[in-house]
C-alpha cells in the first residue's frame, strides 16, 4: 500500500514543499517539490520574528498546503526548524499559521532536525550508515549526525547562512564555534553527505548549471578545491555580479557567501577533501515518518 504525504518545511530562509508517495517498504517516489524565499529569520537580531517574515511564510504555507490538497495527499505535515525554534515569539507564528493555514506546525528540535536529515539523506544515496556524517547547513543552523556504536550521535550549532549574513564573524571565531563538534568528529574517519540550499548550490555553481537539475546535483562529489574557489569567486563579486552566476538562484545570491563560509570551515575541520551531496534531506525523513505514524 502507497501512501501520499506532504511535508511543509518551515526554514529560517525558505519555505518548502514535498508531495512524495512512500510504500510499505519505505521506498518514496516524489511527486513534486516547490520552495518560496520567504527569509522568515530575517532581522531576527532581537530574538523575534518579524510581521513581514510571517506574512511572506505563512502565504507560502497557504500556498503550498491548497497543492498538497489538490494533489490528493493523505497527510499534509507542517513543520519548523532554526527561526521558529529560537524566536521569542514563536508563540505568534505559530497562531498565525493555524488560524490562516488550518494547520499545527510542529517545531523541530536541533536533534530531531539533524535525525530526520541524515534518514532522509540515507533513504536517497547509496552510502554506509555506518561511515556516514550527514551536514546540514540550514539558514539559521548548521546540524551533524553520525552511526557511532550502535547509536546516532548529533550537534545542532547556531550557524547558519542567514545569521552569519547578518551578523557576520570572522574565520578564526567560526573555526572555534565548530571545535567543539569537529574536534570529537576527527577521532574516526567518516564519510561527510552534505544537504541543504548552501550545498545544493555550490554543487550546481560547480557544475555551472543553467538551469538547475536535480538529477546532477544528487549524488555529486563536492571537492574542497570547488569549494575554496566557488568562495573566492563569491566574495570576489557585487551582488548583482553573483545572482548572474550560473547554479547559483538570484535569491539566494546574498547569503551564499556566509553558507559557503561555512561548508568551508567544515571541510577543512574535519580533513575531509570532499562532500557528497544529497538532494534527499530534511523533508524526505518527515515524510517517511509521517507514512509510518497512525
Amino acid at each position: 500500500m502507497t501512501a501520499r504525504t506532504a511535508v511543509i518545511d518551515i526554514g529560517t530562509n525558505s519555505t518548502r514543499l514535498l508531495v512524495a508517495d512512500v510504500d510499505a517498504a519505505g521506498r518514496l517516489a516524489v511527486v513534486k517539490t516547490a520552495l518560496a524565499t520567504t527569509r522568515l529569520g530575517e532581522g531576527m537580531a532581537g530574538g523575534a520574528l518579524t510581521p513581514a517574515g510571517m506574512r511572506r511564510t505563512v502565504e507560502a504555507i497557504g500556498t503550498f498546503r491548497a497543492a498538497a490538497e489538490a494533489l490528493e495527499a493523505g497527510k499534509v505535515v507542517a513543520v519548523a526548524t532554526s527561526a521558529v525554534r529560537e524566536a521569542a515569539n514563536r508563540a505568534v507564528f505559530l497562531r498565525l499559521a493555524r488560524e490562516s493555514c488550518g494547520l499545527e506546525v510542529r517545531v523541530l528540535s536541533g536533534e530531531e532536525e539533524a535525525i530526520l536529515s541524515r534518514q532522509g539523506a540515507l533513504a536517497g544515496l547509496p552510502v554506509d550508515p555506518e561511515r556516514a556524517l550527514v551536514i546540514d547547513i540550514g539558514g539559521g543552523s548548521t546540524e551533524f549526525c553520525w552511526q557511532e556504536e550502535g547509536r546516532l550521535g548529533w550537534a545542532s550549532l547556531p550557524l547558519g547562512a542567514v545569521r552569519l549574513t547578518e551578523v557576520e564573524i570572522d574565520d578564526a571565531a567560526l573555526a572555534e564555534a565548530l571545535e567543539p563538534v569537529l574536534g570529537e568528529l576527527r577521532r574516526r574517519p567518516r564519510d561527510p553527505v552534505g544537504v541543504g540550499g548552501t550545498i545544493t548550490t555550490l554543487a550546481a555553481m560547480a557544475q555551472r548549471l543553467e538551469v538547475y537539475d536535480p538529477a546532477r546535483v544528487h549524488g555529486y562529489v563536492l571537492a574542497l578545491d570547488e569549494v575554496d574557489r566557488l568562495l573566492a569567486l563569491l566574495l570576489a563579486s557585487t551582488l548583482e555580479e553573483r545572482r548572474r552566476l550560473p547554479g547559483l538562484q538570484p535569491e539566494r545570491a546574498d547569503i551564499i557567501p556566509a553558507g559557503a563560509r561555512i561548508l568551508r570551515a567544515v571541510l577543512h575541520g574535519l580533513g575531509a577533501q570532499s562532500i557528497r551531496v544529497s538532494e534527499y534531506d530534511l523533508l524526505h525523513g518527515i515524510a517517511l515518518e509521517a507514512s509510518r505514524a497512525p
